[in-house]
């Protein structure tokens, strides 16, 4: 408890103001909203996120995962997911610490520990696990480093392993190990989302991805849905759609070339699953947006 509390004063203390914040950590930053949130659409990158106060409800695919200041979200390739902060006030703000993985110094910490992996299995990307003391101190630690920034480029390398070490040690996570191995059926398909995520636009076939990873079309059908908790097909939508949200409402497009972009070939055939996916037609939905933002801090609708 002393040492959750520690953390929601830290967090407070470089969150000052609801947002999202960047540290001089690399890939560590702060998260804090005192308002329950609308769902936001989001990719979550490898990451390991943990809360000092408040709730979060994250949907996968038809799989929902909720956590609080007692446990934590580990996220072990890029995944297409929907956020809702449902416990949270100005009182009581929610408050969130994540922290990007990256998968050679998860290796790397594999390689340096005497664990040994019992079998070339798969696992869902995203885990909510029960925190426990050793893993919240080293989480602390390397959070005090902002107070002496000369430590920084010394200490918080070291620090991270060991965080990354401390996940590694819970049973819940063994597949994260799966990740980090060249050659496994995880990190081939974890390579086929890396290139899903940079060419989402282009035409689909799963033959292709699956001839990628180096499987059969099943095979790869099947692991790839037992990570992401979708297909290949609707993780290739998400992406479409939640990037062409993005252009509509930072880029001031029509729908119909935000959805060319994306990758649709028929502007009404992308009306019909925007409108599917957030409710309201593109043009509707992108309006209620801007006109929420002009009665919020323009942070907060895309909290992570």
């Amino acid at each position: 408890m002393e040492q959750i509390k520690e953390l929601a004063t830290l967090i407070e203390s470089n969150a000052t103001m609801d947002g999202t914040y960047e540290t001089a950590i690399p890939g560590l930053r702060f998260v804090r909203t005192s308002r329950i949130s609308e769902p936001v659409y989001s990719v979550y990158e490898p990451s390991l996120c943990v809360v000092a106060q408040g709730t979060k409800l994250v949907m996968l695919g038809e799989d929902s995962y909720q956590y609080d200041s007692a446990s934590y979200l580990t996220a072990s390739v890029h995944l297409p997911i929907t956020g809702q902060v449902v416990m949270a006030s100005p009182e009581k703000p929610y408050l969130c610490v994540s922290l990007q993985l990256d998968m050679q110094q998860i290796f790397e910490v594999v390689q340096s520990s005497s664990e040994a992996i019992s079998d070339d299995s798969t696992g869902r990307g995203l885990v909510i696990s029960h925190i426990n003391d050793s893993l919240l101190e080293a989480v602390l630690r390397l959070i005090r480093l902002l107070e002496t920034p000369q430590d920084i480029p010394v200490l918080a390398a070291n620090i991270t392993r060991e965080i990354i070490y401390r996940i590694l040690q819970n049973d819940e996570n063994h597949s994260l190990k799966h990740f980090a191995l060249v050659g496994s059926q995880a990190q081939r398909i974890a390579k086929v989302i890396g290139l899903l995520n940079r060419e989402f636009a282009q035409p689909l076939k799963v033959e292709d991805l699956a001839k990628e990873a180096r499987m059969s079309a099943s095979s790869f059908y099947s692991h790839f849905k037992e990570i992401t908790g979708l297909s290949p097909i609707q993780y290739q939508k998400q992406l479409r759609l939640q990037e062409a949200r993005r252009l509509l409402l930072t880029e001031s497009m029509e729908a119909a070339e935000a959805a060319f972009q994306v990758g649709y070939e028929s502007p009404s055939h992308f009306s019909r699953e925007y409108s599917r996916k957030f409710g309201l037609s593109p043009m509707k939905d992108i309006q209620r947006l801007r006109e929420k933002l002009l009665h919020v801090d323009k942070h907060v609708p895309f909290l992570e």
